[in-house]
């Protein structure tokens, strides 16, 4: 499976938008600075998640970005279905027409279980989850 540049961005400007929520609206050139991401390419990855609900805007000297819910009701599935394309790991998931192995194959209930963990995982998986878990790994590291 390959997780997509604007879903990973995303994700990290999300990550990103919940540690620093207390601060209130936070700029992108802020963000793309903390994540190595491209500003221009990160403005359009926001914008996307503010025309889906998930992040909002304020223009002006105190503008910036913020999140538009709680970091725990959004997931990285929704993440994923915002920013991504459809993702089927093999193509005769959606479509078993596309196969001639279709009425006999093994494999494809195989991939469709594969398939329904990896959006198990995801759609159970928070912002908020995120955020703890480089926490976490922080702590970790310095106790290193």
């Amino acid at each position: 499976m390959h997780v997509p540049v604007q879903v990973d961005y995303g994700v990290r400007a999300l990550v990103d938008l919940a540690e620093h929520s207390n601060k209130g609206a936070v700029r992108a050139s802020e963000i793309a600075g903390r994540q190595s991401i491209p500003e221009q390419y990160l403005a359009r990855v926001l914008h996307t998640l503010q025309r889906n609900g998930i992040t909002r805007a304020q223009r002006g000297p105190t503008g910036g970005h913020e999140l538009a819910k709680s970091p725990d009701e959004i997931t990285m599935g929704a993440v994923m279905s915002t920013l991504g394309t459809p993702i089927s790991l093999v193509s005769c998931l959606d479509n078993a027409s596309n196969c001639v192995c279709s009425p006999k194959c093994g494999q494809r209930g195989v991939w469709q279980e594969v398939e329904q963990a990896m959006w198990g995982v995801l759609n159970s998986t928070t912002i908020a989850d995120l955020v703890e878990r480089a926490k976490v790994n922080e702590r970790e590291a310095i106790a290193v």
